[in-house]
């Protein structure tokens, strides 16, 4: 029984030994498998074997023929793992052929095309096929030809970085600044107003004649626009009574913007001339009667006092009282009775008189 069993394990030891397959022997069944396939019909794929490992190198045409390769390694008894190294290149390349290029056109021509389209991204040539390409390059120079030969456009000026540069920003809009009830506000007219022709509720401009400040900051520049109205006004009488004139600001107009005021108001009195009048009327009596009765007695005096009141009416008549005249460019003040907040600025806007 010993004896039986001993021959059987000589025997499958002298079996095993026959069937193992040398690197070369596996090799050698890849290649010829990949040959025959014909799903690769290029066939420069290199083989090697060590121990079961098969290395599969060289070029080919298509992602296609590179995974046909691989998977016939795989089916040759005893290949325990495939590496895969096959390149995917155009099929020039891997010929070991130059690429073609069309027939030069003359240079007219060619300089009124749009430059091609760049070449698809390929394996770097094997050296026989740069050998071959440059030869082709010089015989196509030494006939003289002067076309364009380049496949790749000039490249052009990068204009991202450019492009990318964010405009400057605006510089900020200047904060509200509030001033306070009380500030005086010094004007200067546009206008001339007079208590003999002014009516009121009329409406008078000017401009700011002095900045007001607001520590260092000027609020309200010389530059912007104001407007106001006739409170009340009385013209001068021609036997008694004086001129009145009141005005106040009631807008003030900067930057575009319109801001409500209220001021306090401006006034002024022209000077009387009711006593004066009384005096020049009663003066001319007295003078009449003592002439009259100089020279007609009693009824005389009567006559004389009469034509002479008569005369002092009339020099009394023919005078007016003083009137109120503010010239243009009068310059006026007034106190602000409530605060009021405001963007500083300088431009002057165009004044609107109706825009109320």
């Amino acid at each position: 029984m010993r004896r039986y069993l001993g021959l059987g394990l000589v025997s499958l030891a002298l079996f095993a030994a026959g069937c193992a397959r040398t690197d070369q022997q596996v090799a050698a069944d890849v290649q010829k498998k990949i040959s025959a396939d014909s799903n690769i019909p290029d066939k420069q794929v290199t083989v090697s074997s060590t121990g079961g490992v098969v290395t599969l190198s060289g070029n080919v045409t298509s992602d296609a023929a590179r995974n046909a390769a691989a998977n016939d390694a795989a089916q040759v008894a005893g290949v325990k793992t495939v590496v895969n190294d096959l390149k995917v290149a155009s099929t020039a390349a891997d010929n070991g052929q130059p690429s073609t290029m069309p027939p030069p056109e003359p240079q007219a021509e060619a300089s009124n095309n749009p430059p091609p389209a760049p070449p698809r991204m390929a394996a770097r040539p094997s050296p026989r096929a740069r050998r071959s390409s440059q030869s082709a390059s010089s015989g196509g120079n030494n006939s003289g030809d002067t076309a364009l030969r380049t496949t790749v456009p000039a490249t052009a000026p990068d204009t991202t970085a450019a492009n990318n540069n964010p405009a400057p920003a605006p510089p900020p809009e200047p904060q509200p600044i509030t001033v306070p009830s009380g500030t005086q506000i010094s004007i200067r007219l546009n206008d001339q107003l007079s208590s003999e022709t002014a009516q009121v509720g009329d409406v008078f401009h000017g401009n700011i004649s002095t900045p007001v400040m607001i520590g260092d900051t000027t609020v309200i520049p010389t530059s912007a626009d104001v407007e106001g109205r006739v409170v009340d006004v009385k013209s001068a009488g021609r036997f008694a009574g004086q001129s009145d004139l009141v005005i106040e600001l009631t807008r003030l107009m900067m930057n575009g913007k319109s801001y409500p005021l209220a001021t306090d108001h401006w006034s002024k009195n022209g000077s009387s001339r009711g006593k004066a009048t009384a005096a020049k009327v009663g003066g001319g009596a007295a003078v009449g009667a003592i002439l009259g009765g100089i020279f007609g007695g009693g009824k005389g005096a009567a006559i004389g006092a009469a034509a002479g009141a008569g005369a002092g009416t009339g020099v009394a008549g023919a005078t007016k009282g003083q009137q109120i005249i503010l010239k243009p460019e009068t310059v006026l003040t007034f106190q602000l009775q409530n605060s009021i907040s405001v963007r500083p600025g300088s431009s002057r806007q165009p004044l609107n008189p109706g825009n109320n």
